[in-house]
């Protein structure tokens, strides 16, 4: 191989490698400077809540179970063998005031009636006997003229026996009452409409007069133990003892099946003390009708048995010009955050009621101002806030609904 050809293969390569490393040089010579971008906060998303302000009334939330106003256990009077008992004399039946429950062999009693009967019209002839004799007994006195106006002996005139005549006579009278009343006693009707809670007798059965033999619940109205605390008493009206004033309206509320039924109610009185162990004191309050057997209860609707536990709303007075908001929204020393022109603002409010999901705020907020619901790690009055809305979600807020 000549010198040439040589020389070609060794500067050839060296060539190559410096044109790369002078167009590379040239290159990043020449290169356009980068722009500097300043990238934009767009604050922490947050959702929030529009204020409205306006009324609202108050209401306060209980729990209690059913029971009956009136409940009362049924003796017979007089005792005996039953002979009839009502084909509703079974736990759960239902009566209405009057009603025939169960009857008792009667024939000993129409037969005291009788001998009382006897013994009245025996005790009447007495008596007449006996006053015939005394106005005898004084016309001789006149027309003798005996004793020279000394007064006669009671026992000549017969006036002992007069009194003891009309003694027997009341005494007769009271036994045909008392005979009669027996007789009456052995057909026992229910003292008032009720439903049958139990029951112990049957045709039969021989019943010892006082002994209890079934339990009646009255239906009329219902009534509902409901505790509260001591600091929820203010918000709601009580009857004064004696029946004096009107107590404040309830809702009382049942689930059940996937549904949610309502009776409404009223508190009736206050049952006077205090738990010394929770500081609770128990409001009562009355449910009319609660069975529906007045034929006003909505289709479909259940009864509100006895000893059902039930959910209470009790509805007090009336705010005006006040904010609704949910409790969570409430900070540390009875403050809000405010979003104002997308930045975080600490707001003291001025709470009136700060119930279990519901917080009403008097002074503080203005409507329209939006409240932020959202909780931010390490917040800062004046960090930037970007509401939910913009980023296509939308708030979900428990805000309970208004009381009608």
């Amino acid at each position: 191989m000549s010198l040439k050809s040589k020389l070609i293969k060794i500067l050839l390569p060296i060539l190559i490698i410096l044109g790369g490393i002078a167009v590379a040089g040239f290159m990043i010579a020449n290169r356009p400077e980068p722009q500097k971008v300043v990238k934009k906060n767009p604050g922490a998303l947050v959702e929030t809540l529009t204020v409205e302000r306006g009324e609202r009334r108050v209401q306060v939330h209980g729990t209690g179970t059913v029971q009956p106003r009136r409940e009362v256990e049924l003796a017979p009077q007089v005792g005996g063998r039953v002979v009839e008992t009502a084909p509703d004399l079974v736990e759960g039946g239902f009566f209405r005031e009057g009603d025939l429950l169960f009857r008792i062999e009667d024939a000993d009693y129409r037969l005291a009636v009788e001998r009382a009967s006897a013994a009245l019209a025996k005790a009447e002839y007495d008596l007449a006997t006996v006053q015939g004799q005394a106005r005898v007994a004084r016309a001789e006195w006149d027309r003798l003229q005996l004793g020279d106006g000394e007064k006669p002996n009671p026992l000549v005139l017969y006036e002992p026996q007069l009194k003891n005549a009309r003694a027997a006579l009341l005494s007769a009278r009271a036994a045909l009452e008392q005979a009669r009343l027996d007789l009456e006693r052995t057909t026992v009707r229910a003292p008032f409409d009720g439903i049958l809670r139990s029951e112990s007798v049957d045709v039969g059965q021989y019943l010892r007069a006082g002994n209890p033999v079934a339990v009646l619940a009255g239906t009329d109205r219902a009534e509902i133990v409901v505790p509260l605390p001591l600091e929820e008493m203010g918000w709601v009206d009580i009857p004064r003892p004696g029946g004096r004033g009107e107590g404040s309206p309830a809702m009382v509320k049942l689930t059940t099946g996937g549904r949610t039924h309502e009776w409404p109610g009223r508190i009736v009185r206050s049952l006077g003390d205090v738990d010394p162990e929770g500081r609770m004191a128990r409001v009562v309050v009355a449910v009319v009708d609660p069975y529906g057997l007045r034929g006003d209860a909505g289709e479909g609707k259940p009864a509100l048995a006895l000893g059902t536990f039930v959910e209470v709303a009790l509805l007090g007075e009336t705010l005006e010009d006040v904010a609704v908001l949910p409790a969570s929204v409430l900070r540390d020393g009875e403050q809000v955050w405010v979003m104002n022109d997308s930045h975080l603002k600490f707001r003291p409010v001025h709470v009136v009621r700060l119930a279990r999901d519901e917080l009403i705020v008097g002074e503080g907020l203005r409507t329209g101002e939006r409240v932020v619901l959202t909780n931010v790690a390490g917040a800062a009055e004046g960090m930037k806030l970007r509401p939910a809305e913009e980023s296509g979600r939308s708030a979900s807020v428990p805000v309970q609904e208004k009381a009608e």
